[in-house]
């Protein structure tokens, strides 16, 4: 190819695509940005546009770690990328270390593509930079690293995972030990890292920082962990009560190995599993995005269950930070129904409440869920004399709840054992619910039963989500703009009686792009962009608590299906 006249600023952005070549050590991303190079020199638009879009910004270090396509460039995740992240941790963790002290941290990875590398990476470098560094020892769930940031006393934790994206994205998300408790970082500690990674990235190239040696964390940390997570069972298995036939996947993950191990040690039998997706794969072979959520990702879970007649379905994501809960319904066209992330939170809810509160009603403790989740959570604390907390979206927030004995969020994620892990686990979750699920069987009762049961007694709350995807981020703060500017005075027959802007923070809550609408009758709606994808995201609650169980069910979808329509057409 021939060098054509370049813009000067497709010309910055090749020369600073030849430097970031320079430094990367990873031959496939080197070779696919000399391509763009390559091409972008000859004049081609589509490599110029795309080198625009990697060069032009930076994967934003926030409160969610880093997360992103990997790829060459800064605004992508690679090996340059996550060396510079590892450094600038290492400097913060220095830089607030007790005099005379050394920090730590420990490193976890799940099975994506470059995690092993990239955790690898991040331990040597904070070793060099050091910062006593510990690797866990092989592929593992995120909740074992969470625990083992508590159970090592470290400094830190590194999870490389990017949970449930899609299969060619990874991400680092960092944990913090001390004060934090094990927790996720929130600001303004995500900032002062950031300050730290581009300091870093400004400095030169990763070749010449320096590395040093790691350790490998004992394979105690993962006994000590099941052993742990055990507990969470009420032993209604040991004492001989029949579980119910369950099928499991583990999505392509990392959560069986361990999740096996839980079940096994805390007295309940080896679930049918789907063979397809039990081992981790980096390519995500039978699923096209890789999340419980979206539609058909359990669909080999539901014709494994139909071959087996089972009574429940236990599937975690691919880190197994996440549970997702199906049960028989002969009204679906697969025979089964993925319970909602509010379904099965309100149930464990309840059950973390009965345990609190215990027999003579005189517990303590604390019930909390993000602001975007079923307001059930706190009736169900009313109703038990417990106290609740609602947070910000994010288990960084939800996991950091004064007493907190219970937490979840809509989007599946649940933390039942806060006394050992401080974030969402699904591996604990799904323990518990198949726990749940083995009491209501040895009394006779189904899954649905108890969804029922809890209608009867706390009302109906019925929920809907609207996720709209975009390519554009632009897209996503207009239409938080126009909404803040031109609020709407009703959603169908709903008259809005309020609006409240979490922009500049309310009541106890930070500041966060948040509208909360609500209606007259107790309604309620809520608008924020995604924090972890391109997305808009809408979450509709109604509740009804007049009439009989099919009367408030009825009353309580119709009201959520009207809302839904009118909300569609608001931001079309």
């Amino acid at each position: 190819m021939v060098d054509v006249k370049l813009s000067e600023d497709d010309a910055r952005r090749i020369a600073l695509a030849a430097s970031w070549i320079a430094q990367d050590p990873d031959p496939e991303t080197r070779d696919e940005l000399g391509g763009l190079v390559e091409a972008g020199r000859a004049g081609d638009q589509a490599a110029l546009t795309e080198l625009a879009d990697r060069f032009d910004r930076r994967l934003e270090f926030g409160t969610a770690g880093l997360r992103g396509e990997i790829a060459a460039g800064p605004n992508r995740m690679n090996r340059v990328l996550v060396s510079q992240a590892a450094a600038g941790l290492a400097a913060y963790l220095v830089e607030h270390a007790r005099p005379g002290t050394t920090p730590s941290v420990v490193i976890g990875y799940d099975g994506r593509k470059n995690s092993d590398v990239f955790a690898r990476d991040s331990a040597e470098i904070m070793a060099g930079a050091g910062v006593r560094a510990i690797l866990l020892p092989r592929l593992l769930p995120t909740p074992v690293l969470a625990f083992a940031v508590r159970h090592l006393d470290a400094s830190a934790g590194v999870m490389v995972t990017a949970s449930h994206n899609p299969p060619n994205d990874n991400g680092y998300k960092v944990y913090l030990g001390g004060e934090h408790g094990g927790s996720q970082i929130v600001a303004p500690v995500d900032a002062e890292i950031a300050a730290h990674i581009q300091r870093v990235a400004d400095g030169g190239s990763v070749g010449d920082l320096p590395r040093g040696g790691f350790e490998t964390a004992p394979e105690s940390v993962v006994d000590a962990y099941v052993r742990e997570t055990a507990q969470v069972a009420s032993n209604a298995a040991s004492a001989g009560a029949s579980q119910p036939n369950t099928v499991y996947t583990a999505m392509h993950g990392v959560g069986w190995e361990t999740f096996a191990r839980v079940l096994e040690a805390a007295g309940f039998a080896p679930p049918v599993v789907v063979d397809a997706q039990i081992a981790p794969d980096a390519a995500f072979p039978t699923v096209s995005f890789p999340n419980p959520e979206e539609p058909g990702a359990m669909d080999l879970s539901f014709a494994r269950a139909r071959e087996v007649g089972a009574e429940l379905i236990i599937a975690n994501d691919p880190d197994a930070d996440r549970l997702a809960v199906a049960i028989p319904d002969a009204s679906t066209d697969d025979g089964y129904r993925r319970l909602t992330g509010n379904e099965v939170g309100l149930l464990l809810g309840w059950r973390a409440a009965e345990l609190a509160a215990g027999p003579d009603g005189g517990g303590d403790g604390t019930l909390a869920c993000s602001i975007v989740s079923s307001p059930g959570l706190q009736t169900i604390a009313d109703a038990y004399g417990l106290d609740f907390r609602a947070t910000l979206t994010g288990f960084k927030w939800i996991s950091r709840a004064p007493g907190i004995v219970f937490g979840f969020e809509e989007a599946l994620g649940y933390l039942v054992n806060a006394h050992t892990v401080r974030d969402k686990d699904g591996i604990s979750a799904a323990l518990a619910f198949l726990d749940l699920a083995t009491g209501l069987r040895a009394a006779g009762r189904t899954v649905a039963d108890h969804l029922d049961d809890f209608v009867a007694r706390f009302g109906c709350f019925a929920s809907a989500q609207i996720s709209i995807r975009v390519t554009d981020l632009s897209r996503i703060a207009a239409v938080m703009a126009e909404l803040r500017k031109h609020p709407p005075a009703s959603l169908g027959e709903h008259r809005v009686e309020r609006i409240d802007d979490l922009a500049d923070g309310f009541e106890d809550l930070p500041p966060s792009d948040v509208l909360r609408i609500v209606l007259e009758g107790g309604s309620r709606v809520m608008v924020r962009p995604s924090g972890t994808e391109p997305k808009l995201k809408i979450y509709i609650d109604a509740v009804s608590a007049e009439g009989s169980v099919a009367e408030r069910r009825s009353a309580a979808s119709a009201t959520v299906a009207e809302l839904e329509a009118a909300l569609r057409t608001l931001v079309a």
